[in-house]
């Protein structure tokens, strides 16, 4: 069986995290990576899916909070400061309520599944290289594109609100309607917004992540370098939950990750990188994509998106992600319409030799 059609196999399989789709992946990833010579593992850890409250509780908290505000900020019987303090207390709580959920923060009593990562190695001797796919997929109420727009909202809508707040205290006055309106209005949509992020439906997820596993695949089927291991992660939909047990269970001295996360034929080739040793690992894996006829441009991580190479470099691992995809492939993430129409595959195909080859 050949990569390409493993990976027909695999999206027919809605991969959410902790189902028994989940698992028959992983079966046949497994069995097809077996009978290329690979040893292979599981790894397996529970999570709870409401680490994907995180968003909602955010958008939630920030609507009521600007309505505990509006009579702060517009009327004449209370004082100026009030306005700040609710404020900055509110967002402060909010963050430190979203941020642990967004964590996988354990919640008493909440639903938890299992899940595993799958792990490959050609030999005995230690894996220096870690090349890193997500197996699992989520389909929500919006799009990745969706909750990009969400999260930026989020950001405008706070900085406004707390622009209000200090302008109320500068002029010892009520505000006027117009910019509170239109400050709650803000507010009000970004928190519509970041309410869409909870679990509806199933997704193929082809883009996000079967050309990653892709990638991955025509590597495995290249490559007889002992030192390259192959991390398949479960649950990275839920807050990164498999990368990071792997992260916390593994001797991670001495290697590098290297992370495949939606390769598609569009966009820009890109190497996310989150410190100064992903730094230096993009320039040593750049000549060997632009051997391969790629020309990636090296970036930070963007503001409303996580990827598994996060919780390594957390650890100070050299760690990157690497990507492509444009605007129109964001706006299938996450969603029914993330399947084999309008997608290429030669980048992840190129991605997957370019990262076999010799180091």
């Amino acid at each position: 069986m050949t990569a390409q059609q493993l990976l027909e196999r695999l999206l027919a399989l809605p991969r959410e995290a902790g189902t028994p789709a989940a698992a028959a992946a992983r079966a046949l990833l497994s069995e097809h990576l077996i009978r290329l010579g690979w040893s292979v593992r599981t790894q397996p850890f529970r999570f709870q899916p409401s680490v994907l409250l995180a968003l909602p509780a955010l958008g939630g908290g920030l609507g009521w909070l600007m309505l505990l505000e509006l009579p702060l900020l517009m009327l004449h019987t209370l004082p100026a400061w009030t306005a700040s303090l609710v404020w900055l207390t509110g967002l402060a709580a909010l963050v430190l309520v979203a941020g642990g959920l967004g964590s996988g923060v354990a919640i008493p009593g909440a639903e938890s599944r299992e899940d595993a990562n799958l792990l490959a190695a050609r030999g005995a001797g230690p894996v220096r290289r870690w090349l890193v796919a997500h197996l699992d997929t989520k389909a929500q109420r919006q799009s990745m594109a969706g909750r990009l727009v969400a999260v930026w909202l989020a950001v405008v809508a706070t900085l406004t609100v707390t622009l209000l707040t200090v302008l109320r205290v500068s002029s010892e006055g009520p505000l006027a309607v117009g910019p509170v309106a239109a400050g709650a209005g803000t507010v009000l949509l970004a928190g519509w917004l970041l309410g869409r992020g909870r679990l509806a439906g199933t997704s193929p997820g082809a883009r996000d992540n079967g050309t990653g596993l892709l990638a991955l695949l025509v590597a495995a089927a290249a490559t007889r370098d002992p030192s390259l291991g192959l991390l398949l992660t479960g649950a990275e939909e839920f807050g990164l939950a498999g990368a990071r047990h792997f992260a916390d269970r593994e001797d991670l001295s001495g290697v590098e990750i290297i992370n495949v996360d939606t390769v598609t034929d569009r966009g820009r080739l890109v190497l996310v990188v989150h410190d100064r040793p992903g730094r230096e690992l993009a320039g040593r894996l750049q000549p060997a994509l632009i051997s391969a006829g790629l020309a990636p441009t090296v970036r930070r991580l963007p503001l409303g998106i996580l990827v598994d190479s996060l919780p390594f470099a957390r650890r100070g691992v050299p760690s990157l992600t690497v990507a492509r995809l444009d605007w129109e492939d964001l706006k299938r993430l996450h969603t029914p319409r993330d399947t084999l129409e309008h997608l290429g595959l030669d980048t992840a195909e190129s991605i997957g030799l370019a990262l076999a080859g010799p180091r």
